[in-house]
């Protein structure tokens, strides 16, 4: 009877352990499961991750320059017409985009500057009734000069924070020589407007760590989405994966000739 008894201990041990461990499996696939139906609009996770072209803002949306102009001033390098906005837009026209952040993250590619040219400003602007605007943030920079993709985010300050449903304006200029003595810069410009973070999107995002950029995405909150990827690309740069969701991201916005340009500045601005 207490050999009976010793062989039939280590026998119930064994089926908890199974029980346990098939336990675990069923709720792992539970969990993916509700990842995978959580976000639409997105192919199965491989080695890249294919995104859906942003929907664009119907007729009368505000639009901007994604590409920067040519300056009036001979000074100026012919390579600053390089200068770019990293938003959803057609060619050279920037178009409305969201964020759920109070104090989103702007990105910009910057060509090479030569000493002369690395004074720089960001202007964020509140759009009012109709044509009226009011300045919610004005900021000078001093650049680098490399050639690359530079990030500029607001301050995380209340009075800067962006109001639900606002459209904001924002102009990103570099100057042809020194900020106090010329008026004379290439510039882009853009519109972005805050929506609202539901608790369904927060449940998604909470799914999808670390990879929330699918999930942007998938719901079409540009700013939010290429700067969780871009932050992660700037903390992993040899990441092959997120190297290539990177430029899939960019692609999708007909921003392609830049995709593969590094991350060399991170403007946490505070007043």
């Amino acid at each position: 009877m207490i050999k009976n008894k010793l062989l039939y201990q280590p026998i119930q041990r064994a089926c908890v352990i199974y029980l346990v461990f098939i336990g675990l499996m069923s709720y792992s696939q539970s969990v993916q499961a509700q990842l995978t139906n959580s976000i639409p609009n997105t192919v199965k996770n491989s080695p890249s991750q294919s995104f859906e072209q942003p929907k664009l803002p119907r007729n009368g949306a505000p639009t901007g320059r994604r590409r920067a102009g040519a300056g009036r001033s001979p000074d100026c390098p012919s390579n600053l017409t390089q200068l770019t906005a990293l938003v959803p837009g057609d060619a050279g026209e920037s178009v409305l985009a969201s964020t759920v952040a109070e104090n989103p993250t702007f990105w910009f590619y910057i060509p090479q500057l030569p000493q002369t040219t690395r004074s720089g400003e960001f202007v964020l602007q509140e759009v009012l009734d109709g044509k009226d605007v009011k300045r919610v943030y004005q900021k000078p920079l001093s650049l680098s000069g490399k050639s690359g993709i530079v990030s500029i985010t607001l301050p995380a300050q209340p009075q800067y924070f962006l109001k639900v449903d606002k459209k904001y304006h924002w102009y990103f200029h570099i100057y042809c020589g020194d900020i106090e003595k010329t008026s004379d810069n290439f510039y882009v410009d853009g519109f972005v407007q805050r929506q609202v973070l539901t608790e369904a999107l927060n449940s998604q995002l909470k799914l999808a760590k670390p990879k929330e950029y699918i999930v942007y995405s998938a719901n079409n909150i540009w700013y939010d989405a290429l700067t969780n990827l871009g932050q992660q690309r700037r903390i992993n740069p040899q990441n092959a994966t997120l190297n290539q969701d990177w430029v899939d991201l960019l692609n999708v916005v007909g921003l392609q000739d830049i995709a593969k340009e590094p991350i060399v500045q991170d403007y946490n601005l505070e007043k």
